[in-house]
């Protein structure tokens, strides 16, 4: 690797959507890091990179499944080998499915955990690896209401959500006497997204009130904490509107 890439750094974003997690990848390719952004589809993460590009950052899509351990190392090998060093990684990737546990099927049990939970070991262990060696890093996982108490009907979210949380803290612990910074934000209450737009109409109607969670603003958040001094970093991050019950 060359002196220049050498002084490059990469925030990996896992499950860069159309909402917190391509405003995350913005914020951080906004401070000069080069933004590597993943969905199953690569060609659904076009617009972000586009947009990222358009205003003077530098940003690679990946289609990965982060379920899949293969593609997982593969993906975290190729950045460090021919991009930059992975400076941050951040774990974005939803599994809100709610269903009556009177109706819950095993597999999408399962699968619902393999998506919030498992995948985040996955990416987590790849980059800890690289991170321990360098001795720094940060690590953000993106954690739910679902993750502090399991509501009605979520019995598949809120195991796996409190599952991802229990691994950040086992991750932080070990972690931070590498000087391994990591962290889980709670993001409680609804996101400013097309889903919540079409299917949520009167919560949506909120947003003109600040009742919605504006994507750029936990953006601003992740990249606080990222920025953090060691000397007094935050675990646990809660992020909801200022009218959210909770």
């Amino acid at each position: 690797m060359s002196n220049e890439q050498n002084q490059k750094q990469a925030a990996l974003v896992i499950g860069a959507g159309d909402a917190t997690g391509g405003a995350i990848a913005k914020r951080f390719a906004k401070e000069g890091m080069i933004a590597c952004v993943t969905r199953r589809s690569v060609d659904k993460l076009q617009p972000l990179v586009d947009e990222i590009r358009a205003a003077g950052g530098q940003a690679i899509g990946f289609g990965s499944d982060a379920r899949k351990e293969e593609e997982v190392i593969a993906l975290v090998d190729q950045i460090e080998r021919e991009i930059a060093p992975i400076e941050v990684m951040v774990f974005n990737i939803g599994a809100n499915v709610p269903c009556s546990i009177l109706e819950e099927t095993a597999r999408k049990y399962f699968k619902i955990w393999e998506m919030a939970c498992f995948s985040a070991f996955l990416v987590g262990r790849e980059v800890a690896k690289r991170m321990v060696a360098r001795k720094r890093g940060t690590i953000l996982f993106t954690g739910a209401t679902a993750g502090m108490r399991g509501s009605a009907n979520f019995a598949a979210f809120a195991g796996a959500k409190f599952a991802l949380r229990a691994l950040a803290q086992s991750m932080a612990r070990e972690l931070g006497p590498h000087n391994i910074h990591v962290a889980h934000v709670v993001v409680d209450g609804a996101i400013d997204t097309a889903f919540i737009r079409d299917n949520f109409p009167e919560r949506y109607a909120l947003k003109d009130q600040d009742g919605v969670l504006n994507p750029d603003h936990i953006a601003e958040n992740y990249w606080y904490l990222h920025t953090q001094p060691r000397d007094a970093w935050t675990h646990e991050l809660d992020l909801r509107p200022w009218i959210e019950k909770w």
